[in-house]
């Protein structure tokens, strides 16, 4: 389940990404990058994700579980994964802004539930909302706000390296925001929708935990 979620999560980060009113802002600073220079986005969101696990290490120090070490290989498959689905991707073009508009809330859609499956999973969080997590518990604020925060952050960043590299704004726009405030939202309703899946799909685990304890 958590690969299938990883795969789906990748399809909505190109899906947006090939919208083109600006890409997720997770994949920002992946994205600008990937258009100034001749590296794929797949590839720059695995440096920009082996990034984020350095600085887990320096933000939690002793606190860095095994866990975190995981997400190093997820990173490598999902930068690939984002790669073969923006290849899968290559034949589309959208000429008009409202179908770019369409294709976007699609892209944000498929994202959303990429995050809910991985959430259900409950494997291995990625490295952006891992990087979250640390700086949520270390100074002790909500994880959702810190959430916000860290995707605004995202977004200026690349909206700047934009600006750095290609002398105007490009890959952050309206799209980015509609993501930023889409994805999560979306995640929750699927969240809801099927929230009679977990105990159907982890049942088992459950009932095996409790014949141990008792």
């Amino acid at each position: 389940m958590f690969f299938i979620g990883l795969f789906i999560n990748s399809l909505g980060v190109s899906v947006i990404t090939k919208a083109d009113p600006g890409t997720s802002p997770i994949s920002s600073i992946p994205y600008v990058l990937s258009l100034s220079f001749p590296m794929t986005l797949g590839t720059f969101t695995i440096f920009f994700s082996l990034i984020l696990i350095v600085l887990q290490l320096i933000i939690l120090r002793k606190n860095f579980r095994l866990e975190h070490i995981l997400q190093i290989p997820v990173s490598i498959l999902f930068g690939y994964f984002i790669d073969l689905t923006m290849l899968l991707l290559n034949g589309i073009e959208l000429d008009t802004y409202i179908f770019k508009i369409i294709f976007l809330v699609i892209g944000c859609v498929i994202l959303g539930f990429g995050v809910y499956l991985e959430m259900l999973s409950n494997v291995v969080m990625l490295p952006g909302e891992s990087f979250a997590r640390a700086v949520s518990s270390t100074i002790h604020s909500e994880f959702g706000v810190t959430k916000v925060v860290f995707d605004v952050s995202m977004s200026v960043i690349a909206a700047v390296l934009s600006f750095i590299f290609a002398k105007h704004l490009q890959g952050v726009r309206e799209g980015t925001i509609i993501a930023a405030v889409l994805v999560g939202f979306i995640a929750r309703i699927f969240s809801r929708i099927f929230s009679f899946a977990e105990p159907l799909l982890f049942s088992s685990k459950s009932e095996s935990a409790k014949k141990k304890h008792s």
